[in-house]
């Protein structure tokens, strides 16, 4: 039996539902009462596991599911090592989002990561502290800004809404995911010239640590020919 894991809830579910059922793929959730329970059919030796979407990435490092819809963000973030333990897979036309790096609308001489390099060793002279940047993304964003040589700053956790901190002034900048850019504006925030991290978007992703029987390769076989992925 291959276990396919799901986003249990959200557009990216429905999303995923509705690009598996395209190709012949039926997920038919439990009745009320039961949010996280479900199967498969249309296909055989598919069984389901409705998950968070953090979870999944997660599941799929470990072995523990063999076949995942996540964004690819969640992967690059939260697996080291990633690449030895989850095959990304092809990209599934949905649930596109940009991970970039965003600062106050009002800085009008910051345009580039160059700019912000300069206002970052600017601002720790003027306070005597680094540049806070809130996130939520610390892997991916610590990664980038130092590849590009900005200095100065510090990653603050952000828990709930990113985009506000600035507003809020529990930090100067952000690096968050956005998909249109108008909560980006709403906060009075922009997207740096050259702040593009991650154009991310969903993907059917296939553990690398799971281990597969004869059995199991058949089936996986089978649902990659169904979906018209190489999976196998």
């Amino acid at each position: 039996m291959i276990r396919l894991g799901l986003p249990s809830k959200g557009r990216l579910q429905e999303a995923a539902v509705e690009w598996l059922a395209a190709r012949g793929v039926i997920v038919e959730r439990a009745e009320e009462g039961r949010e996280y329970a479900g199967r498969v059919t249309g296909v055989e030796d598919v069984s389901l596991a409705l998950l968070s979407a953090a979870e999944i990435p997660q599941e799929l490092a470990a072995g523990r599911i063999h076949l995942g819809v996540t964004g690819e963000d969640l992967v690059r973030e939260t697996i080291p090592g990633w690449e030895a333990k989850i095959d990304l897979g092809l990209p599934l036309g949905f649930g596109h989002a940009d991970l970039v790096v965003a600062v106050p609308a009002v800085w009008v001489d910051v345009e580039t990561l160059h700019d912000l390099d300069a206002a970052a060793a600017q601002f720790r002279r003027a306070h005597g502290r680094r540049l806070r940047i809130a996130t939520k993304y610390h892997n991916l964003a610590r990664a980038f800004l130092a590849e590009r040589g900005v200095a100065d700053f510090q990653l603050v956790d952000s828990q709930g809404a990113t985009e506000a901190t600035a507003l809020h002034r529990t930090a100067e900048a952000i690096v968050d995911i956005t998909s249109s850019g108008e909560t980006l504006r709403a906060n009075h925030l922009k997207v740096l010239e050259d702040g593009l991290i991650l154009a991310s978007e969903a993907r059917l992703c296939r553990s690398l640590a799971a281990p597969l029987s004869p059995e199991q390769a058949t089936a996986l076989a089978r649902l990659a020919g169904r979906l018209g992925l190489p999976l196998g």
